[in-house]
């Protein structure tokens, strides 16, 4: 039985949706199977909520209010202009986890920690999805545009592990002191100069991969630096950074440092890229795919790591931007042309290119 709340109402598309015009009757369906109903005598207004823990809030006129949570919504009607206007992304996260930035939250939820990283002035510095069970990052992913890309502050030195993390499941900078593989970045610290807090965030060990050297500086940086050429081109830019971690697709090396414990060490690093414009109210996004390896990788042609966000999903088992409404999410994780009777990335619309 499908769970889903119907809320006759009228809808003003903000972050925070609130009808201006209140509806006559809200009923919900929840996920027992019981249904409550109200109706205009009992409640002032209704809100619906996307963004935070609660998905709807019914304000009763005897001055309570009543929660429903998000996570028991899966299907929200409202009407407007005399037409039903269905919610019907079906894949998209239920739960706190609602930018477009952010993949699909893993299933375990008792294994897997989702960190939120912010500062008072500019909001989220980046958040991401912890994995107990491999003491490794699952992603990183954050936004980059016009407010969050101002230089006011110099790259901080020191790694910190990351208090909010369970201390049993954290890394420490031991874990990599002598281990031969360096502190490798998912969000970079060069992508929050913005303010010293917002870049000392970056240090925490949460948001850092066992990575070689010649990678790390190498292939790695390359696209790092891309990355903030096309954020400055688009209005915003919505990244995830992160490394293999699925048993199948790490390297027989461990990092193992003065702690002694062995980390997990990715054998493949990706990108996932999603460019908003405003003014043509249009998305397009990418996948970046890299080996990882101790020899430099010496091409300059970022276009032969450019896939398809659905081949980086098929490659990594991950539903990125799951968030977007569902055809909006086929239409750009397809890609952009055929080739060869396969959809493709067209690399020539963010400025690289293939080798012939």
């Amino acid at each position: 039985m499908k769970r889903y709340i119907i809320l006759l109402m009228t809808l003003v598309c903000t972050m925070t949706a609130m009808a201006e015009e209140q509806p006559d009757t809200v009923i919900i369906t929840l996920q027992n199977g019981s249904e409550v109903r109200y109706t205009s005598d009992q409640f002032d207004r209704v809100q619906i909520i996307f963004n935070l823990q609660y998905g709807v809030k019914v304000y009763l006129k005897n001055g309570k209010s009543k929660d429903y949570l998000a996570t028991k919504v899966e299907i929200a009607q409202y009407k407007e202009g005399g037409e039903v206007i269905v919610d019907n992304n079906k894949n998209r996260n239920r739960y706190r986890a609602k930018l477009l930035e952010y993949p699909h939250l893993a299933a375990d939820s008792t294994m897997n920690q989702l960190v939120i990283k912010s500062t008072p002035d500019y909001g989220i510095t980046y958040s991401l999805e912890w994995s107990y069970r491999d003491m490794a990052n699952r992603w990183t992913c954050y936004q980059m545009h016009s407010g969050n890309m101002e230089i006011n502050a110099d790259r901080s030195k020191n790694f910190y592990p990351d208090p909010d993390i369970p201390e049993q499941y954290r890394t420490i900078d031991n874990d990599y002191k002598k281990s031969g593989f360096s502190r490798g970045h998912l969000c970079p610290s060069a992508d929050r100069r913005c303010s010293e807090d917002q870049n000392q965030q970056t240090f925490y060990l949460s948001n850092i991969q066992p990575q070689y050297q010649a990678h790390n500086d190498g292939i790695w940086l390359k696209l790092e630096n891309k990355i903030r050429d096309w954020a400055a081109d688009c209005d915003t830019l919505y990244v995830v950074k992160a490394a293999t971690i699925r048993s199948d697709q790490l390297l027989p090396e461990k990092c193992i440092g003065y702690s002694k414990r062995e980390l997990i060490v990715p054998k493949y690093f990706y990108m996932a890229v999603l460019a908003y414009n405003k003014k043509t109210d249009k998305y397009r996004a990418m996948g970046l795919w890299t080996l990882h390896q101790s020899e430099r990788d010496s091409n300059t042609n970022l276009g032969d790591y450019a896939i398809t966000i659905d081949r980086l999903e098929e490659l990594t088992g991950i539903d990125f931007f799951c968030n977007l409404p569902d055809d909006k999410e086929d239409e750009v994780e397809r890609g952009d042309l055929i080739e060869d009777g396969e959809w493709v990335v067209d690399v020539g619309l963010w400025g690289i290119t293939k080798t012939q």
